[in-house]
């Protein structure tokens, strides 16, 4: 029988079929990667089994109730702490600040499976967001939709304070190390 990692990891194949992510990378190599990251902290098979669905409602057709009814509720719950509203009819770059100021409350107040999960995606988006840096300097900030460094600073650095109890774990110390060397300079 299949597990529900191995099953999620199918369903976010195909639901990511054919995307790519700002950087022109296929997009289902950051949900593994976060996937990958999220298992140096846990074993659990439904919450790696979130990090690697973590974009599915966010980014592409799937619905919750999809999440909901293929995967269980604590799934399904774990995603939704990582799903955005995107506010579709509006510009992105218009909601960015409420979303993320959204989001950020729901993950203050999460549980320590959520706040891994956080964990993972942040670090995968940073390591991203330095080999872009590395590449094309202060103009891979014009590839989202808050474009002022110090803005995205802010959120990193909120998004560090909140997950601080995972701070033992290599890919805090990591997502941390990556933090300063992006955004020392922006303070």
């Amino acid at each position: 029988m299949e597990n529900i990692f191995d099953k999620a990891v199918a369903f976010a194949m195909k639901a990511h079929q054919g995307q790519r992510r700002k950087d022109g990378s296929v997009y289902i190599l950051h949900p593994l990667e976060d996937a990958t990251i999220v298992g140096t902290m846990t074993n659990d098979l439904e919450v790696l089994a979130a990090a690697v669905l973590h974009d599915t409602v966010e980014d592409t057709p799937v619905t919750a109730e999809e999440i909901l009814l293929n995967f269980g509720p604590r799934v399904a719950e774990l995603v939704a702490h990582e799903t955005e509203d995107k506010r579709h009819g509006k510009k992105p770059s218009e909601t960015w600040k409420i979303r993320k100021v959204e989001s950020l409350e729901v993950l203050k107040n999460s549980s320590r499976d959520s706040k891994i999960l956080w964990l993972g995606d942040k670090l995968s988006n940073m390591r991203s967001l330095v080999r872009g840096y590395d590449e094309l300097g202060e103009a891979v900030f014009n590839r989202f939709n808050e474009t002022d460094p110090k803005e995205q600073r802010w959120y990193h650095e909120t998004v560090l304070s909140y997950i601080r109890e995972l701070k033992d774990y290599p890919a805090y110390k990591e997502y941390e190390t990556l933090f300063h060397y992006m955004f020392d300079k922006y303070e």
